[in-house]
């Protein structure tokens, strides 16, 4: 490689951009803590499988390795996602130079995906959607690289990318079959009688084979996880907002995302990547008509941000003034950084959020899956609490006089995990859960049979009342601000029914 374009002032400034897109992620994510989702992810990498109740197996393999290698404290959480932040700025400062752009549209790409509020969320934790996020754009990328030198080797590499897209997330098949819709009306409609698309067919499909195996063999539960998320979170998508949300995810890199997107249309300078931008627009129409959660489209992002840098050097011409608006972008998007990531801990986000409720009318910003509207976005509010329930936890453990004839169990995943992963530093055993892939991991009965029980949940249910004869609310979680706020734990024991007859009859369709 040329030693003076690799050490190109634009690759210094782009290799800054990076490190500091690492170090902001690491640095305010530990304001707050673990989200829910995380300790479900870490929970999985305990239990290592081609596939799980509804994700598939990559995040579980990668929270595997990082638990094997630095443990599964905060940091050991959030560095993974932090890192690959540096590998996004690099990757959508390539992808502008894939389009024509030299220099200045490579550095005004990096600065938008550090500034923008997708690439601030979406890299704050650990969970497949940063990967997926990374394999959209790469998969971008390898579309321009293909369209630019015909060479085989990146519609092969593109296939692969592809199986390995689908190990982490399914979303990504919704922008494999945009492509394959929209490239019969291009001239690249050729491929498919080419050898090499072949190979990348076979090539993908082996890759994503495990996985695929996993869900066959075990009654495909992806289509049950489909069904559900349908009828609890999807039917609250309101379409209207939906569509006023892609203007408002990237942030200011909305004048990159909206500038790229006309200027692949109308600019004779892109005509052959114009597919990509109906690929994009293919993308965010068919999400928008099945009701998907908005940060559904931004993988296609990216790949407009790119665009939008190209667009922006040609019209501005002079270096100065692509780099006086780069600085103008930085300077912007700083008010809108809070919702990125949580520069404060719990009482300074939520005073910066009345304020962007009450004087912006930004109340969406705060809305959850159910419409309803809270102090903080549902993303932060899922980061508080865990700590203090794991805390009351422990303390409900140590009473206990005979712990060979106990459990803990959790009604949700996210308290599960908390027990599961911030209980380790307790001495806490592993809880059973009948929600996510807990259940694939439960106990088909109790030896010796069960005197005692910690009991996580809202309420104690009725079932739990008529086995257990003495019920003690221990403590619940105390802060107004989490969404588990008011969770409780429960110290039951005393039952009045063997309890291994009951457990038989509560799970006997998972065995």
């Amino acid at each position: 490689m040329d030693k003076k374009r690799y050490f190109s002032n634009a690759n210094l400034i782009i290799g800054l951009l990076a490190l500091i897109n690492v170090f902001i992620h690491i640095y305010f994510s530990l304001n707050l803590e673990y989200h829910r989702d995380e300790l479900l992810y870490f929970s999985l990498g305990r239990h290592p499988d081609f596939g799980y109740a509804t994700v598939p197996p990559m995040i579980g393999w990668i929270a595997w390795l990082m638990q094997g290698i630095i443990g599964n404290s905060l940091f050991a959480v959030r560095i993974f996602p932090a890192l690959m932040s540096a590998v996004f700025v690099v990757l959508v400062s390539e992808t502008a130079r894939e389009l024509g752009g030299s220099s200045s549209a490579r550095i005004l790409a990096a600065v938008g995906s550090v500034v923008s509020i997708i690439g601030l969320r979406t890299f704050l934790m650990f969970q497949p959607v940063h990967i997926d996020l990374l394999m959209w754009t790469l998969m971008f990328y390898l579309v321009a690289r293909y369209v630019n030198t015909g060479a085989d080797k990146f519609l092969i590499l593109l296939g692969i990318t592809a199986g390995a897209a689908l190990l982490n997330k399914y979303l990504i098949g919704l922008l494999l079959f945009s492509l394959l819709l929209v490239i019969p009306f291009t001239r690249f409609k050729n491929i498919f009688g080419k050898k090499s698309f072949l190979f990348a067919l076979t090539g993908g499909l082996l890759v994503f084979s495990p996985n695929l195996i996993w869900q066959i063999v075990n009654g495909l539960p992806v289509i049950a996880h489909f069904s559900e998320l349908k009828q609890t979170q999807l039917v609250n998508v309101d379409r209207v907002a939906f569509l006023i949300e892609q203007l408002a995810m990237p942030g200011i890199a909305s004048l990159l995302t909206v500038a790229g997107l006309i200027y692949m249309f109308v600019s004779p300078r892109m005509r052959n990547y114009r597919f990509m931008a109906f690929v994009a627009v293919l993308v965010i129409l068919i999400l928008m008509l099945l009701q998907g959660k908005s940060y559904y489209t931004q993988g296609v992002f990216p790949f407009l941000m790119a665009a939008g840098a190209v667009f922006w050097e040609r019209t501005l011409r002079k270096t100065w003034l692509a780099g006086a608006f780069a600085i103008l972008m930085i300077i912007l998007s700083l008010p809108a950084v809070p919702i990125g990531v949580p520069v404060w801990k719990t009482d300074g986000l939520v005073t910066y959020f009345a304020e962007l409720k009450d004087k912006y009318g930004m109340a969406f910003i705060c809305r959850f899956e159910d419409n309803s509207i809270h102090s903080l976005p549902q993303d932060y509010a899922d980061m508080l609490g865990w700590e203090e329930l794991t805390a009351i936890t422990a303390e409900a453990w140590k009473t206990i006089p005979d712990k060979d004839a106990a459990f803990i169990y959790a009604e949700n995943y996210g308290q599960a995990g908390a027990i599961n992963v911030i209980g380790k530093k307790y001495g806490l055993p592993d809880p059973l859960c009948l929600s996510e892939s807990f259940k694939y991991w439960l106990p088909e009965e109790f030896d010796p049979d069960i005197k005692y029980a910690i009991y996580i949940n809202s309420e104690v249910g009725e079932d739990v009342l008529r086995i257990f004869r003495n019920v003690v609310k221990v403590g619940s979680i105390s802060n107004p601000d989490a969404r588990e706020y008011g969770t409780g734990v429960f110290l039951l024991s005393d039952p009045a029914v063997s309890f291994n007859a009951f457990w038989k009859e509560r799970t006997k369709h998972l065995f």
